[in-house]
């Protein structure tokens, strides 16, 4: 069984339920109803029943029916989501007035306040929305985790040749959000990593901080950050095994590890790699990605109070149908 085969396992086991708040859109209602037939989720969808269940008679889909379907128009809870946006936005100078038309006209909006009000355990969107729109009523309803200033994306990477990280598993990030991250936010992402890594990748994490340095090889602005944000992590998470600053190679592949840092604890064996900007972290992904032939899976958005997951709008209905198993795993972090 391979490590998504285990998370889709763990879907299954318990089902969580997810909202799907674009759900017109062709790739995601087909998706939907693939969740629903594999029994992967409880599915929510928004919108009118009558408009939703005649989109998949058009696409010849027989499980939607199976679906929690809410319509803003005819259930009496939207009353009920409007006072809870307007009492969680009204010291930013929300009125009712305004509540109401982002619940009853912004199912991104709507999607958040269920899960704030514990209708639904997460949300996974998109395929038709920029991220900046996916995570704007997220961060301003459900809100980051305790203690987390920064969200992130991170990947499963999956790569053929196993003597690399753990077995040919990896966890990247930064890959997908914060495009220059402070040296503090640097240090948060490693730390909710190794979260990610534990139940996504099911390993222990072993952390390595990478630069084009390795353990002041070169100076520069961006190498001190890196530096900084590992001393950061050590200290916000001692027990975590992590080291830095390295570059990739070092990082990586023993022999180069144990002779570029010799008194690391990581000797070249890191299976969770942490990008200094979203550059490194989004070229990286792809270069390895398309050059071994290898499986990313993401972006995991991490630093969430509940599960949140943004989708490429260039995704494809089994790119919706994964995030799902992973957006019902992260309940689980």
């Amino acid at each position: 069984m391979n490590i998504f085969d285990k998370l889709t396992a763990n879907a299954k086991s318990e089902l969580k339920r997810i909202v799907l708040p674009e759900s017109l859109e062709e790739r995601t209602i087909k998706a939907a109803d693939i969740a629903l037939a594999e029994g992967l989720a409880d599915i929510v969808l928004l919108g009118e029943k009558k408009t939703i269940l005649a989109k998949a008679n058009e696409l010849g889909l027989s499980n939607i029916e199976r679906a929690t379907i809410f319509d803003v128009n005819t259930n009496p809870k939207a009353a009920e989501y409007v006072g809870l946006l307007y009492e969680l936005r009204k010291e930013k100078g929300m009125t009712e007035d305004e509540a109401k038309k982002l619940v009853y006209g912004n199912p991104l909006y709507l999607a958040s306040l269920m899960i704030k009000n514990g209708d639904a355990d997460g949300e996974v969107a998109g395929a038709m929305n920029a991220t900046s729109n996916v995570l704007r009523p997220a961060l301003q309803i459900i809100k980051m985790k305790k203690g987390v200033n920064v969200v992130s994306g991170a990947f499963l990477m999956i790569v053929p040749n196993e003597s690399y990280g753990e077995k040919g598993m990896f966890l990247f990030a930064d890959c997908a959000v914060t495009p220059d991250p402070t040296a503090q936010q640097l240090a948060e992402i490693a730390v909710v990593s190794a979260s990610t890594a534990k139940v996504f990748g099911e390993f222990d994490p072993r952390i390595a901080m990478l630069s084009f340095s390795t353990k002041g090889s070169a100076k520069h602005e961006s190498v001190e950050k890196v530096q900084e944000a590992t001393r950061l992590a050590k200290e916000m998470s001692p027990n975590l095994l992590l080291d830095g600053e390295f570059q990739a190679d070092a990082a990586i592949v023993p022999s180069i590890g144990k002779s570029k840092a010799p008194n690391s604890p990581i000797q070249g064996n890191a299976n969770v790699l942490i990008f200094p900007n979203l550059d490194a972290g989004n070229i990286g992904y792809k270069l390895v990605q398309r050059l071994s032939g290898g499986i990313a899976i993401g972006p995991i958005l991490q630093g969430m109070a509940s599960p949140v997951n943004d989708l490429s709008r260039g995704c494809s209905v089994d790119d919706i149908v994964k995030m799902i198993v992973i957006t019902s795993n992260q309940t689980r972090l």
